[in-house]
């Protein structure tokens, strides 16, 4: 009977402490733009570098003989700022992007090219053994068939980067890659799957 008792209050506090059943778990914590506020599924930012002297923000651009679909490329130059981009989460009813959840990320804009501003991860390209991320991805329907089609934002410390790492299909067998900036050798900065992630910081469009 004392032991009971003395069990007891062991018991109710650790009742008291665990969620209550049905209890929503906390979300992963809100990005924020260069203003300090939530980044915002639906509106427009730019993507820019955190680092200075190492280009601009992010925009489309053609590889080689290869118009279409177009590449997502950096900015040469600091001063530019690319060109504005959308996010959308993988559940769409969620006004708010945070860290680390899956999004279709696509740019605001109409191209020359008949294909859709949404990124994909494009086939291995052999000759400069890198995958690059490109466009004419396609925005929703989660799962094996749009893999390819989903990044997240990450943050390590106060900054920002992007990365491969899609959970949208349970039993796909995908890699978790960081996004860096490879240089060709035309000297147009690409984004691809890196060792080195490019750090980034979101600013309202």
């Amino acid at each position: 009977m004392k032991a009971a008792l003395l069990i007891l209050p062991f018991l109710l506090f650790a009742l008291a402490t665990k969620p209550l059943l049905g209890e929503a778990a906390e979300e992963p914590e809100a990005v924020r733009d260069t203003n300090g506020e939530k980044l915002r599924a639906g509106a427009a930012y730019y993507i820019l570098p955190v680092f200075h002297g190492r280009g601009g923000g992010l925009t489309m651009g053609s590889r080689g003989k290869k118009t279409c679909p177009l590449d997502v490329v950096q900015e040469r130059y600091e001063a530019s700022k690319g060109l504005p981009l959308i996010f959308t989460p993988v559940n769409p009813k969620k006004a708010v992007v945070r860290v680390s959840t899956d999004l279709n990320i696509k740019f605001s804009v109409t191209t020359i090219c008949p294909q859709s501003t949404v990124w994909t991860l494009d086939n291995y390209d052999g000759w400069r053994k890198q995958r690059f991320v490109t466009t004419n991805g396609v925005e929703g329907n989660p799962g094996s068939n749009t893999i390819y089609n989903w990044f997240k934002i990450e943050k390590n410390g106060d900054d920002y980067y992007l990365r491969y790492c899609p959970t949208v299909c349970n039993y796909c067998n995908n890699e978790c890659r960081d996004l860096g900036i490879y240089v060709d050798e035309t000297g147009v900065r690409r984004l691809a799957i890196g060792n080195v992630p490019f750090k980034v910081k979101f600013q309202k469009a």
